[in-house]
Protein backbone atom coordinates (compact mmCIF):
# COMPACT_ATOMS: atom_id res chain seq x y z
CA UNK A 1 0.00 0.00 0.00
CA UNK A 2 1.21 2.98 -1.15
CA UNK A 3 0.41 6.57 -0.71
CA UNK A 4 1.13 9.03 -3.96
CA UNK A 5 -0.36 12.80 -3.68
CA UNK A 6 -1.81 14.56 -6.92
CA UNK A 7 -1.64 18.29 -7.04
CA UNK A 8 -5.44 18.58 -8.59
CA UNK A 9 -8.02 21.11 -9.98
CA UNK A 10 -10.34 19.21 -8.06
CA UNK A 11 -11.51 16.41 -5.33
CA UNK A 12 -11.29 13.55 -6.97
CA UNK A 13 -9.93 10.71 -9.12
CA UNK A 14 -11.56 12.62 -12.09
CA UNK A 15 -10.17 16.36 -11.25
CA UNK A 16 -7.70 17.81 -13.93
CA UNK A 17 -4.37 17.70 -12.65
CA UNK A 18 -2.90 21.45 -11.50
CA UNK A 19 -0.01 21.82 -13.08
CA UNK A 20 1.33 23.74 -10.20
CA UNK A 21 2.66 22.50 -6.74
CA UNK A 22 2.84 24.86 -3.85
CA UNK A 23 -0.27 26.68 -5.68
CA UNK A 24 -2.43 24.03 -6.31
CA UNK A 25 -5.96 24.13 -5.64
CA UNK A 26 -6.12 20.76 -3.76
CA UNK A 27 -4.39 17.51 -3.53
CA UNK A 28 -6.18 14.02 -3.79
CA UNK A 29 -4.27 11.43 -1.78
CA UNK A 30 -4.60 7.70 -3.63
CA UNK A 31 -3.99 4.82 -1.63
CA UNK A 32 -2.64 2.74 -4.91
CA UNK A 33 -3.63 -0.60 -3.80
CA UNK A 34 -7.07 -0.01 -4.10
CA UNK A 35 -7.65 3.51 -5.35
CA UNK A 36 -9.51 5.10 -2.72
CA UNK A 37 -8.37 8.72 -2.45
CA UNK A 38 -9.39 11.60 0.02
CA UNK A 39 -8.96 15.22 -1.02
CA UNK A 40 -6.58 17.73 0.66
CA UNK A 41 -7.76 21.52 0.33
CA UNK A 42 -4.47 23.13 0.25
CA UNK A 43 -4.50 26.09 2.23
CA UNK A 44 -1.38 27.56 1.56
CA UNK A 45 -1.93 28.20 -2.33
CA UNK A 46 -2.91 32.16 -1.03
CA UNK A 47 0.62 32.19 0.93
CA UNK A 48 2.61 35.44 0.21
CA UNK A 49 5.98 33.37 0.37
CA UNK A 50 6.57 29.30 1.23
CA UNK A 51 3.85 28.11 -0.59
CA UNK A 52 5.69 24.93 -1.76
CA UNK A 53 7.43 24.30 1.76
CA UNK A 54 4.21 24.72 3.53
CA UNK A 55 2.54 22.26 0.87
CA UNK A 56 5.57 19.62 1.14
CA UNK A 57 5.30 19.52 4.86
CA UNK A 58 1.81 19.08 4.91
CA UNK A 59 2.10 15.93 2.63
CA UNK A 60 4.37 14.67 4.37
CA UNK A 61 2.21 14.83 7.23
CA UNK A 62 -0.32 13.05 5.49
CA UNK A 63 1.90 9.98 4.89
CA UNK A 64 2.60 10.92 1.03
CA UNK A 65 5.42 8.71 -0.48
CA UNK A 66 5.46 10.27 -3.96
CA UNK A 67 3.90 13.59 -5.81
CA UNK A 68 2.51 13.77 -8.64
CA UNK A 69 2.51 16.99 -9.87
CA UNK A 70 3.12 19.36 -13.16
CA UNK A 71 5.60 22.03 -11.57
CA UNK A 72 8.09 21.72 -9.08
CA UNK A 73 10.26 24.69 -7.49
CA UNK A 74 13.34 24.18 -6.01
CA UNK A 75 12.55 24.93 -2.11
CA UNK A 76 9.20 22.56 -2.51
CA UNK A 77 11.93 19.91 -3.99
CA UNK A 78 14.30 19.82 -1.55
CA UNK A 79 11.76 19.75 1.25
CA UNK A 80 10.22 17.02 0.14
CA UNK A 81 13.23 15.05 -0.71
CA UNK A 82 14.39 15.80 2.48
CA UNK A 83 10.97 14.07 3.73
CA UNK A 84 11.74 10.66 1.61
CA UNK A 85 9.04 11.57 -0.53
CA UNK A 86 9.76 11.06 -4.49
CA UNK A 87 8.28 13.75 -6.90
CA UNK A 88 7.42 13.26 -10.36
CA UNK A 89 6.82 16.31 -12.77
CA UNK A 90 5.44 16.87 -16.05
CA UNK A 91 2.01 15.41 -15.18
CA UNK A 92 -1.15 16.05 -16.76
CA UNK A 93 -4.51 14.24 -17.17
CA UNK A 94 -6.28 13.47 -14.74
CA UNK A 95 -5.99 12.38 -11.37
CA UNK A 96 -6.59 8.79 -12.41
CA UNK A 97 -4.66 8.66 -15.28
CA UNK A 98 -1.68 9.75 -13.77
CA UNK A 99 -2.11 7.16 -10.96
CA UNK A 100 -2.33 4.32 -13.70
CA UNK A 101 0.55 5.91 -15.59
CA UNK A 102 2.74 5.05 -12.24
CA UNK A 103 1.41 2.58 -11.10
CA UNK A 104 2.35 1.16 -14.97
CA UNK A 105 6.20 2.12 -14.27
CA UNK A 106 5.67 5.13 -17.07
CA UNK A 107 6.82 7.66 -14.93
CA UNK A 108 10.16 8.53 -13.28
CA UNK A 109 11.37 10.94 -10.44
CA UNK A 110 12.81 14.13 -10.79
CA UNK A 111 16.05 14.53 -9.63
CA UNK A 112 15.72 18.12 -9.98
CA UNK A 113 13.48 21.12 -10.12
CA UNK A 114 11.99 22.00 -13.08
CA UNK A 115 11.01 25.62 -12.43
CA UNK A 116 12.53 28.69 -10.60
CA UNK A 117 11.17 29.35 -7.23
CA UNK A 118 8.05 31.41 -6.96
CA UNK A 119 7.23 30.19 -10.60
CA UNK A 120 3.50 30.15 -9.61
CA UNK A 121 3.04 33.62 -8.03
CA UNK A 122 2.40 35.60 -11.39
CA UNK A 123 -1.28 35.09 -12.70
CA UNK A 124 -2.62 33.51 -9.98
CA UNK A 125 -3.96 36.13 -7.32
CA UNK A 126 -7.13 36.74 -7.48
CA UNK A 127 -8.48 33.58 -8.57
Amino acid sequence: MMKVAVSAKGTTLDAVVDPLFGRAENFVVVETDTMTCRSVANENKARSGGAGIQSAQMLAHAGARVVLTGNCGPNAHRTLQAAGIDVVVGCTGTVGEIIERFKAGDLRSASAPNVESHAGMSGRRGR
